[in-house]
């Protein structure tokens, strides 16, 4: 390592709950013979829909074009016939639009891209394209369009890709097996993006609860120049503006993006699935998710098709010894709360998480009794307490000024208030009504 990592201001240290999965191997998911593929997997823009009932697609076939620059294309999990255009609760629970595919049971290939074998020696520009064409988001939870993220502003010049290993999120371990199980591709991802931003290196931030993954991709590291960090673990070490800070002491300034101060951050899963895309010419149709929760009979990691309903995923553990009080996609800290079995599997979902009912307890809210923990533990070092006494008083202006905008909803500061309040949720909801302030 060339410097040690730094420690950036605040975090909190929960209890990661990682063993239920840590140590298990990924496995494939069988084939369905229904997916349902939510249409708007990225930040930005939604694709445009291509198909329509009654039409065969084949595995990797373009179900929906990119609509601009900010937003990507869609491709089948599996070759069959398109049900129908139906709509399923998306994430938040609002009802999105999704395309019902019934498989065929041949899992026929229809990719439209030839593998890029001489990527070392091919344009960066026709590699940021492919990137952009197999769909590729931001796998860690964000869901940015990845090409974006490759294309800095030209007075923005960028000498730092840094990958995200950290997976700081407590019970999630889908990337620490993917460092584990497939070293190879996370590293040969990392080397294609760093040509794409014209570099002759990257580093991969990996916490140090993962020894095992740090050393296999210490095994093959050296062969692309790229550096292994070991980060200390500090939740939320894997937050964009956390981990550059960690590792290069650039601080990204509010309002800010990683390249203002020379930096691009990429998942270790969507390095993965580049190197996949570039070359096999393989679109993103897949990804590994951890399904865990003490109500399971046997949690584990998963490799699952895009539009694989929850409910399937579900059963792949063995089903549940004892009822569960919530269902999660994501982690407890940023996850959100399903009411739904109908939810599919995204590009991003990290995460299927039951959490048993001894792990929750109803309260009360309690009036704040500045203590100060939620200032002392803010990551962007904003001021928690205040900005919620002005979403109480519907003050969104106020909430803005003190920069409620800057805050990455982490939850750290939720989880360590003694008075419960509802800190991240506040925060929320007056993000949404500033923003609709904005548009009128």
């Amino acid at each position: 390592m060339s410097e040690k990592p730094r420690k950036f201001k605040g975090g909190v240290h929960p209890n990661d709950s990682k063993a239920l999965s840590a140590h298990k191997a990924i496995q494939e998911a069988p084939l369905y013979g229904t997916y349902k593929v939510i249409m708007h997997q990225n930040i930005g823009a939604p694709p445009e829909l291509l198909v329509k009932k009654g039409d065969a697609v084949k595995k990797g076939s373009l179900l929906c074009k990119a609509s601009g620059f900010v937003s990507v294309p869609l491709h089948a999990p599996t070759s069959g016939t398109v049900k129908m255009i139906d709509k399923v609760p998306g994430p938040t629970g609002i009802s999105v639009p999704c395309i019902v595919i019934e498989a065929d049971g041949e899992d026929e290939w229809g990719c439209p891209f030839e593998p890029i074998a001489d990527w070392q020696k091919t344009d960066p520009a026709e590699l940021k394209q492919r990137v952009w064409d197999a769909g590729i988001v931001g796998m860690g939870g964000a869901g940015f369009p990845a090409h974006v993220k490759l294309s800095p502003p030209e007075d923005k010049p960028v000498d730092k890709l840094i990958l995200n290993g950290a997976e700081c999120e407590p019970y999630l371990t889908a990337d620490h097996r993917l460092m584990l199980e497939q070293a190879e591709e996370v590293v040969l991802g990392a080397a294609i993006l760093a040509r794409i931003l014209g570099l002759e290196t990257a580093v991969i931030g990996v916490e140090d609860n993962k020894p095992d993954a740090i050393q296999a991709l210490e095994k093959v590291a050296g062969k692309y120049n790229i550096e292994v960090v070991s980060l200390p673990v500090n939740y939320p070490q894997g937050a964009e503006k956390q981990l550059i800070y960690a590792i290069t002491g650039r601080e990204v300034p509010v309002g800010k993006l990683p390249s203002d101060v020379g930096c691009v951050v990429q998942n270790v899963a969507s390095a993965v699935a580049v190197a996949e895309a570039v070359v096999k010419g393989i679109p993103s149709i897949e990804r590994i998710t951890t399904v865990t929760g003490k109500p399971l009979n046997d949690p584990g990691n998963w490799k699952l098709r895009i539009g694989t309903p929850i409910d399937e995923v579900l059963k792949l553990t063995g089903g549940i010894k004892e009822q569960p009080a919530k269902l999660l996609l994501g982690g407890p800290m940023m996850g959100i709360a399903q009411s739904s079995l109908d939810v599919t599997v995204m590009k991003n979902t990290s995460g299927v998480l039951l959490i048993a009912k001894d792990e929750v307890s109803l309260y009360t809210s309690e009036p704040c009794i500045r203590c100060g923990r939620c200032v002392d533990c803010c990551p962007m070092q904003i001021l928690p307490a205040t900005i919620s006494q002005a979403v109480e008083n519907n003050r969104f202006d106020w909430a803005e000024r003190l920069n409620v905008m800057a805050c990455i909803e982490c939850g750290s500061c939720s989880y360590s208030c003694p008075s419960h309040r509802p800190l991240n949720q506040q925060f929320k909801r007056a993000k949404v009504e500033i923003r609709a302030g904005l548009r009128k």
